[in-house]
């Protein structure tokens, strides 16, 4: 569910430009009071109640308060509707390594445009990654996603772990492992750090986007809350470490000099992993071996989180009383046909990463809402009864401070959006504007405040409701 492509390509950017080591600091802060007391609250909302986004906020936080839920589950999905487009990059990209596309002295930037700009390659395969990632919802729980990820994680630790450890023998690995590891103390006292670390721990971890709650339904009565909530915090840095070793001893023994390994990573998301890594990997000893591992890898993180993605929506619209299968089809269906303006244009891919990225800040706040609404000691101590680990006050206090928190994470991207248009950011229209945001988000609000009635009419009852139903989330599989 965590480890996604983010670990891969905006993890190693944002700790080489912000003080790496004092960055790696910040962010374990963040984890530690942002996304595992978030990703516990995920875990009880799916565990007790054995329902999905929609189902859960009804249970916790009473009828009135559905919507939530709602607007939680489609934001969520609205990223996995430009997700499935960049899936289907990393697809071609290993396809482009496989073939021999990707040679020495290839040109970066010609081999991304050309693709990029070919409607029918971007189509095709935002098509094929969500067929493929349908199929494994499609075959259930155990016979779908456990057999194929229990298969694709450990492979995808494996291949970091490859490119990482080839890497340290590169020359000038030291000055690359300083980019990330050396901490500048000083630093800490900058608040931009603390800023990228907590968005890093929000959009990476997948705390608040209401993904471990849906995979909570399908646990086993002996999970452990407290345990593997932290495993995942902890897990998603290590992956996002072992992305960091590889591409930035890649990025500072491969480039000319310091200033423009600099300047790759300041390059964006996009043109760190898909023109400057594929120039400086292709140019390494056995670059050709190396480039068709870094984007199996891509491909494997990609399609752990679009899973759980999918899996999102199709268990949802399994709690308004769809087979598995047919959820899946449709989920699926769904997904691929509002990609499309997405795989088309990536002006339009950018600006709704832009609008439901920042929604999943949101989505943590509602989720932190849900809790204080049920009541905190009341499911601090709920969790502690499906827990080998006590959760202490201080996932208490981490939940109540939460909303100021929010406050101040998101004030700080309405801030940096005001200053990049400081006389058009109400824009509706504009692809990084706050008008955006507030337009997009507003009209979410609007059609799911009104199905409020509709969502509590039709989703099943869950055991928290009927307390005849002894529910363990078998058979929905």
């Amino acid at each position: 569910m965590a480890v996604g492509t983010g670990n891969i390509w905006r993890f190693p950017r944002i700790a080489g430009m912000w003080g790496g080591g004092t960055f790696l600091f910040a962010l374990t802060v963040a984890v530690v009071i942002w996304a595992i007391p978030l990703l516990i609250a995920e875990f009880l909302l799916g565990r007790k109640s054995r329902l999905g986004n929609v189902g859960a906020f009804r249970d916790f936080m009473g009828e009135k308060y559905t919507w939530l839920g709602g607007w939680l589950a489609f934001c969520s999905l609205g990223i996995a509707f430009y997700y499935a487009v960049i899936a289907g990059w990393s697809f071609r990209y290993f396809v482009f390594s496989l073939s021999g596309a990707i040679t020495p002295g290839v040109d970066g930037t010609a081999l991304w445009e050309g693709f990029i700009s070919n409607p029918g390659q971007t189509v095709l395969f935002h098509f094929i990654a969500t067929v493929f990632t349908t199929a494994i919802i499609y075959r259930g729980i155990k016979g779908g996603i456990e057999k194929v990820i229990n298969i694709l994680l450990p492979s995808l630790f494996v291949l970091l772990t490859i490119l990482a450890v080839r890497t340290l023998f590169m020359p000038d690995a030291l000055v690359g492992l300083g980019y990330l590891f050396v901490p500048e103390w000083g630093a800490l006292l900058s608040g931009r750090i603390w800023l990228e670390a907590f968005t890093q721990a929000a959009w990476s971890t997948g705390a608040g986007w209401g993904l471990l709650t849906v995979y909570a339904v399908y646990s086993r009565d002996g999970d452990d809350i407290g345990r593997n909530s932290s495993i995942i915090a902890f897990a998603d840095v290590l992956a996002g470490l072992l992305a960091g070793t590889a591409i930035l001893i890649t990025v500072f023994s491969m480039a000319p000099s310091i200033g423009d390994a600099e300047a790759i990573l300041e390059a964006g998301n996009v043109g760190l992993t898909f023109i400057y890594i594929v120039e400086l990997l292709i140019e390494m000893p056995g670059g050709s071996i190396l480039a068709i591992i870094f984007f199996l890898a891509l491909s494997g993180a990609a399609v752990s989180s679009l899973t759980a993605m999918i899996e999102l929506g199709a268990t949802n619209l399994i709690d308004f009383g769809l087979d598995r299968k047919k959820a899946a089809l449709i989920a699926g269906t769904f997904i691929f046909i509002l990609g499309i303006p997405s795989a088309v244009w990536i002006d339009f891919l950018d600006n709704q990463d832009w609008v439901w990225g920042i929604g999943l800040l949101v989505n943590g706040l509602l989720v932190a809402l849900a809790m204080r609404k049920y009541g905190v000691e009341k499911a601090r101590s709920e969790v502690n009864q499906l827990s080998d680990i006590h959760i202490g006050k201080w996932w208490s206090y981490c939940i109540n401070l939460f909303p100021a928190i929010f406050a101040i994470v998101f004030g700080w991207w309405v801030y940096q959006s005001i200053q990049w248009y400081p006389d058009d950011w109400w824009h509706p229209f504009e692809v990084f504007s706050t008008g955006t945001i507030i337009f997009q988000w507003g009209i979410l609000a609007i059609i799911t405040f009104f199905l409020n009635k509709f969502f509590n009419k039709n989703v099943r009852s869950g055991p928290m409701t009927d307390k005849s139903v002894k529910n363990t989330g078998e058979g929905r599989g």
